[in-house]
């Protein structure tokens, strides 16, 4: 992941001194393991741990020519240890190093996207609470429907990152295992108990039965995970875009003072922040194929996943990082816009309130058919008008229908037209959302 979207604290996990030293880490424990064993001497192990030295160059030199990274690493190791280095890696093969390690890398990148998902909770929260009492009209399909809370939009999406939250915990367990199995995972040439010491060092789990390598299924719920969150923070994303239109100007991302909206036109006040969390989110979603695809290997391991878990691994944790990170701030500091949300709320005459007159009618007698009917009529000659730049009263219009009048009086229409009906269990859901959580 380019600079530009990469925070340091997520890059720092993925550098490949970061990497390095979860490698020396994982070798010098497993000696460790391998000195209460008898295996190796006490004071080889105590040696590894002073003298273990590498350096990235050195490394990278030794690579070009053994076109391998662990025995380079190994190599390099060995130059700073002396004769002890040959008890480093005793009876262990590259991906018990590998995949060891990644595993501590995810749990890394686990636990900083989690406290991403902790924060965005609580400024969505916030907003809820503050957004609650103002009455908006919903729309389905685009089109206004029906009036709803403000703060109910939120609260879904809190209600959706909360959950994202239960999810990235479930798979920040799966994910945190460690395998020290030696080659094709039998234990043949290394102790079951030096997996089981080097996991507790590195507080993971011991994975049951690893072949060669970790089950990419790990991976691929991992990933999945990634990509449902992504899609949750485009979700939220898309509805400040919605609501900063033109048309709409019901709320908008902060506009710095000196940001320019557009290098041509003056005017512009663009949702460059929301359309920016849109193309991040597809960028971890495009991890969560290959993640699958990785699964499926030859016999007891095969390298066909190595690349791509080295390119996709840093790019998704990085990219939800950030967007994480951007989208806390942009609803922490977006503005909302109560007498457009009213303006909005009132410019189609009433036709939001067609439902309550329908039910009602079938509550006096008339069939949900006939019903049916007299209310879109009266709708649709609202709407015609409308069209013709004429904004017509729909509780006027019904009033004057004699038919409605046969089955409901002044005050009975009237009472159809109650805004505060549509929000009067806003609270109770918000409360709903909030006891969920805590499960």
């Amino acid at each position: 992941m380019i600079a530009r979207y990469s925070r340091p604290k997520m890059s720092r996990i993925w550098e490949p001194e970061n990497r390095l030293r979860i490698w020396f880490e994982i070798e010098a424990h497993a000696c460790d393991a391998q000195a209460e064993l008898g295996v190796i001497p006490l004071s080889a192990a105590k040696t590894i741990w002073k003298k273990g030295k590498w350096n990235i160059k050195r490394i990278e030199k030794i690579e070009k020519k053994t076109r391998h990274d662990v025995l380079a690493f190994l190599t390099n190791l060995a130059e700073s240890i002396g004769p002890d280095a040959r008890f480093v890696h005793q009876g262990m093969t590259s991906s018990d190093i590998l995949d060891t390690a990644f595993s501590v890398q995810l749990k890394e990148a686990a636990d900083i996207l989690l406290s991403d998902i902790e924060g965005l909770l609580r400024v969505l929260k916030k907003r809820v609470e503050e957004t609650l009492p103002i009455i908006t009209i919903g729309r389905s399909h685009g089109i206004h429907a029906e009036p709803t809370s403000f703060g109910l939009k939120f609260a879904s999406h809190y209600a959706a990152f909360a959950r994202a939250r239960r999810r990235l915990l479930a798979a920040r367990q799966d994910i945190a295992t460690c395998a020290i199995s030696g080659p094709v995972g039998t234990f043949a040439t290394i102790d079951p108990r030096v997996e089981m010491h080097v996991a507790k060092k590195l507080d993971l789990k011991v994975e049951p039965i690893s072949t060669q390598i970790i089950p990419r299924d790990r991976h691929a719920m991992f990933f999945a995970t990634l990509g449902v969150i992504a899609s949750s923070v485009e979700n939220l994303a898309l509805e400040i875009r919605h609501l900063q239109r033109s048309e709409v100007r019901e709320a908008e991302e902060p506009f710095a003072k000196g940001q320019k909206g557009s290098s041509s036109m003056p005017h512009k006040r663009n949702p460059v922040l929301a359309e920016n969390l849109t193309g991040l989110a597809r960028i971890v979603r495009a991890s969560v194929t290959p993640a699958l695809e990785n699964v499926a290997l030859w016999h007891e391991r095969d390298i066909s996943h190595s690349a791509v878990e080295r390119i996709f691994a840093p790019d998704a944790t990085l990219a939800l990082d950030f967007a994480l990170t951007r989208l806390t701030g942009l609803i922490k500091d977006m503005v909302v816009y109560p007498k457009r949300i009213k303006a909005n709320l009132e410019s189609l005459g009433g036709l939001h309130f067609s439902q309550r007159v329908l039910l009602a009618l079938t509550q006096t007698g008339m069939s949900r058919e006939d019903a049916y009917q007299h209310v879109q009529s009266n709708a649709m000659a609202v709407w015609s008008n409308l069209q013709n730049g004429k904004l017509e009263n729909f509780q006027d219009r019904l009033r004057s229908d004699k038919k409605i009048r046969k089955y409901l009086k002044p005050k009975e229409l009237a009472a159809c037209f109650d805004l505060k009906f549509y929000v009067r269990h806003a609270r109770t859901i918000w409360k709903r959302v909030l006891e969920t959580d805590k499960k």
